[in-house]
Parts: C-alpha cells; sequence; structure tokens
C-alpha cells in the first residue's frame, strides 16, 4: 500500500512513526497521524486544518486525546451508548482512578508477541486509517492516497480521532468543503 502514497502522505506517516516512538507507543496510532498533521502545514490537510482554525488549537486537541485515552479509548458514541443503558462512564471513572490511582484504566501500548522495537506496528486504528484514506482516494477518482486522504479518513466517524477534531470544528464535511476549494487536494 505504501507505494500508493504520495510524497506528502509518506511524510506524514514519517512524522507519525517518528511522534509515536518519542511517546514510547508500541505501534503507530491514528492520534500520532493527527498530530503529524499539523506539523506538516505545507500539505493540503494541514492547510485545511488551518483552515478551520484547528491548529491554533493545537494544545486543546493534544489535552482531548489525553482524556480520551485516560477514558479507554472510548469515544464520545461509546460514552453515549453507555449513558443509554444507565452507566455514566464519568462516574465509573472517578470512582475507579479513586479506588486504584490516575489513568487506572488509561489506554495502555501492549507490547505483543513477537514485536521488535526496530518495526512500528500499525495499530487496529491505524489500519483502518489508512483502509479508509484509500477508500477516499478511489473515492475521488485519484491515483494515490494523499495527506488529505488521511485527514479525511481520521475525520470519519466513529472513533476517538473524529471526535476531538469535531469538537474543535472540524467535522468530515467541513472538512472535505475546505479541501474541495483546492482541485488538486480533492
Amino acid at each position: 500500500m505504501f507505494e500508493k502514497l504520495t510524497k506528502e502522505a509518506r511524510a506524514v506517516l514519517r512524522a507519525a512513526v517518528q511522534r509515536s516512538e518519542r511517546a514510547g507507543a508500541t505501534g503507530l496510532r491514528p492520534e500520532d497521524l493527527l498530530l503529524s498533521l499539523f506539523d506538516l502545514p505545507q500539505t493540503a490537510a494541514g492547510g485545511a486544518l488551518a483552515a478551520l482554525g484547528v491548529v491554533e488549537q493545537r494544545d486543546s486537541v493534544e489535552r482531548a486525546l489525553a482524556e480520551a485515552a485516560r477514558r479507554a479509548g472510548l469515544s464520545q458514541a461509546d460514552a453515549d451508548a453507555l449513558a443509554d443503558i444507565g452507566i455514566d462512564l464519568s462516574a465509573v471513572l472517578e470512582r475507579t482512578e479513586a479506588a486504584h490511582g490516575d489513568d487506572a484504566i488509561a489506554v495502555r501500548d501492549s507490547t505483543k508477541p513477537g514485536w521488535r522495537p526496530e518495526y512500528r506496528p500499525f495499530s487496529e486504528g491505524s489500519r483502518t486509517v489508512l483502509q479508509r484514506a484509500l477508500h477516499e482516494a478511489a473515492e475521488n477518482g485519484a491515483k494515490k492516497i494523499g495527506d488529505q486522504h488521511l485527514l479525511l479518513a481520521l475525520a470519519t466517524p466513529p472513533g476517538v480521532v473524529a471526535d476531538v477534531l469535531a469538537a474543535h470544528g472540524a467535522t468530515y464535511t467541513e472538512i472535505r468543503r475546505v479541501l474541495s476549494r483546492r482541485p488538486e487536494a480533492a
């Protein structure tokens, strides 16, 4: 699949790998992909995030992603589904942390058997993002997967990254609208 990536999309993946390594993650995560787009403002995706004002909210985005990890990676849709059956996720989190310490149910990277530190595998979420990006590119008639396709894939619900983007004014629809102003970025 990597031969189908534009040079900009490859730059995003390289930056995401470096980000995940610095974070001590055992694999490349969707949030690494998103935050790497902030570091590449010259790309179509970076430009779309800037146009939507999300780049200016980077600290808030990072806090929201950290809070989602603290909630065991549950999205707002997950929290809403639990609330529908009478489970208050915030109350569960507070009680669990009171009993077992901060970040008691936070998402933790687990090393899978056979994992090698020199090899950075993709998390299930990142593989899903790449599959969605491939679909986005094909749907738009693009011959290669660009960074804009990665951003659209990240913004596709359900998921924590899509929730965080939407909460910061960058829904899939808004991103698509901004990208449509740049024909070469579609």
